[in-house]
């Protein structure tokens, strides 16, 4: 009985401070997203300081390599999104006579089969600028956290001066507990390494979309390469969402067979990258339930926006782990596991 009442006496103060935290994280949600942004590209990039410094590369230049390698890329990637999305918006209206036409040639071709359709109503309401204003707003909300990367690169600066020095502190903080510092550099190391995998699988799955748009001759391969790159990141509907602009085009250039073609090759990309190549390079330690996942995408993306949204499964991951590493919240860690990897 008194167990009974301690197991629920523990859920419920864990259940109000995770509330508590929750609000305030929603309340300062743009600090926060500084914060965590800091932190997970400083486990991104310790990772490659390592590597250097393994290779006796002097720790000053490390850092000099990684933040030009850093800056370029990210330069490179606003001014690519930036020129080709505004001729993409500029041609708009072009692409919205086009795809009006194809309704009426559609319309017509179903009045064939004795259907009634208001063609009127549906012009009305065909408007592409609606049709794209999820993932262009998604491209705006990008451009906001690009706007604040030097807030951002300030914060992995210090993060990483110290990163020695937070080892230390552990310690002494931990009072050298070898679970609990264990389960830090379990986190520490799974964090990277989702990271690593991640960027290595999104560039392949944004290098890939370029090469076949290209074949099939869609406008702005590299836009959507690029948006392809970022928003596989996003678990569950990153793919969906980054797939739409190139089919529209696609299927407004009258060509319905080479539409369907790209539709199974963009599926093939994705599903053959997500469920074949990241689970092999990521491992086991790092299942999550894909019920979890799918909930923390619609959590995190509420709490913290499009950032949340990107950063839903490091985040949950994050959280499984510190459940893990306490008896009383073990079970919680257990639950948002996937079984399926924990007994394999």
């Amino acid at each position: 009985m008194n167990s009974t009442r301690n197991d629920l006496k523990y859920f419920l103060f864990y259940l109000a401070s995770f509330t508590v935290l929750m609000a305030g994280f929603k309340a300062a949600s743009e600090i926060v997203i500084i914060l965590l942004l800091s932190i997970f590209i400083s486990s991104i990039l310790s990772t490659f300081l390592s590597f250097l410094e393994q290779k006796h590369i002097p720790k000053i230049a490390s850092y000099f390599i990684v933040s030009l390698v850093i800056l370029s890329i990210v330069f490179l990637l606003v001014f690519m999104i930036n020129t080709s999305l505004a001729s993409f918006i500029q041609n708009l209206p072009v692409y919205e006579e086009k795809i009006k036409n194809l309704a009426v040639i559609f319309i017509e071709f179903i009045k064939e089969y004795g259907f009634v359709i208001n063609k009127e109503e549906i012009l009305k309401y065909l408007n592409f600028n609606s049709i794209f204003k999820f993932t262009t707003d998604l491209i705006g909300n990008i451009g906001v956290v690009f706007s604040k990367m030097l807030l951002v690169f300030i914060g992995v600066a210090f993060i990483l001066s110290e990163s020695k020095l937070f080892e230390k502190k552990l310690k002494l903080i931990l009072k050298d507990d070898k679970d609990k510092i264990h389960s830090f550099h379990l986190f520490s190391s799974n964090l990277q390494k989702y990271f690593t995998v991640k960027t290595f699988t999104s560039f392949l799955t944004g290098f890939f979309i370029f090469i076949i748009l290209l074949i099939f001759d869609i406008d702005y391969p590299i836009l959507w390469a690029v948006i392809g790159f970022l928003f596989n990141f996003i678990p569950v509907v990153g793919s969906i969402v980054a797939a739409i602009p190139a089919v529209l085009l696609s299927l407004i250039s009258g060509n319905i067979e080479n539409t369907i073609w790209l539709i199974f090759i963009y599926a093939f990309i994705n599903i053959s990258i997500s469920n074949i190549i990241e689970p092999k390079l990521m491992g086991k330690e790092l299942g999550l339930s894909p019920m979890i996942i799918f909930f923390s995408l619609i959590f995190w993306g509420w709490i913290l926006g499009i950032v949340g949204m990107f950063l839903a499964v490091p985040i949950t991951m994050t959280l499984k782990i510190a459940f893990e590493s306490n008896n009383n919240t073990k079970w919680l860690g257990i639950f948002m596991s996937s079984i399926s990897k924990r007994s394999s």
